[in-house]
């Protein structure tokens, strides 16, 4: 969590009723939140089942926040208990309404266009790209529309978690089952967070990085059981001052790069070869 972030939104709210949605896990943001800035209040709603995504009283709360966090926790819950419900109606009118809605780890998942649901558990590079294919891709689309993030898919715990891998696995499966002809990917390192403006200028709050990922076209490879070819996919990334737009998809201040898969591996333009 960055403090700094939760103050962004606090500002962005007008200080007015703040909102946590969840599907497991405790009220612990509420003090937490709170204690960071002059709030009408904090409340936590963990909706478990698809009828409460349709209770009227989680409803009301949520069609009245001033500002909604959605909690990390497992997005397969996300997606079995909220898509296609009127929870998801009622986040879509916040959005509508230009309310500040964030998330993080299983919460930053859904807020793309495309996301990767944890259906079938966890993945990781290694496994991503020896087999694109493998049951454990899992990946959900036509959840969440959120302004500048349409043909996008993201990824959180990135460098501690070693996510790249997965992540270009991710835009390959878009692109090469017809999800889009472009699909675009949002890295981001943990005690981090990406703060997007209502014209879509972004900036860095916390410690780290985040990754822009665009896709060339098609992946050359992406076969069942098979290492993922895709080269020269384009990253650009924005640590402390440097800052990105995702209306333009362009970034100033950061560092330009490409990244290509291939024999099960991940390599990169940079010099010294980092793919991060």
């Amino acid at each position: 969590d960055v403090d700094a972030a939760f103050q962004w939104m606090i500002n962005k709210s007008g200080g007015g009723d703040f909102v946590v949605i969840r599907a497991s896990g405790t009220d612990a943001y509420n003090p937490y939140i709170y204690g960071l800035g002059t709030v009408d209040s904090v409340e936590t709603l963990i909706i478990t089942s698809r009828t409460g995504a349709s209770d009227p009283f989680v409803l009301d709360k949520i069609n009245n926040a001033e500002a909604l966090f959605i909690a990390g926790g497992d997005q397969a819950d996300y997606v079995n208990y909220w898509k296609g419900t009127p929870v998801e109606d009622a986040i879509h009118n916040l959005i509508a309404r230009n309310v500040p809605i964030g998330g993080t780890s299983a919460g930053l998942a859904i807020l793309g266009e495309f996301s990767f649901s944890a259906a079938n558990g966890t993945v990781d590079s290694s496994a991503a790209l020896g087999n694109p294919f493998g049951r454990r891709i899992a990946l959900e689309h036509d959840f969440l529309t959120v302004p500048y993030l349409s043909s996008l898919i993201t990824d959180s715990h990135f460098v501690t978690r070693d996510r790249m891998g997965r992540l270009v696995t991710f835009l390959a499966r878009i692109v090469n089952d017809g999800w889009a002809t472009q699909a675009k990917g949002l890295g981001i390192d943990e005690e981090t967070a990406v703060v997007v403006e209502a014209d879509g200028s972004a900036s860095i709050l916390g410690n780290g990085a985040a990754y822009f990922l665009q896709t060339p076209g098609l992946p050359e490879v992406c076969l069942p059981k098979t290492d993922l070819t895709y080269r020269n996919v384009s990253v650009y990334r924005i640590s402390g001052s440097a800052t990105f737009n995702f209306a333009t998809w362009t970034g100033s201040g950061g560092t330009a790069y490409t990244i290509t898969a291939e024999n099960g591996t991940v390599t990169s333009s940079q010099p010294g070869g980092s793919i991060y």
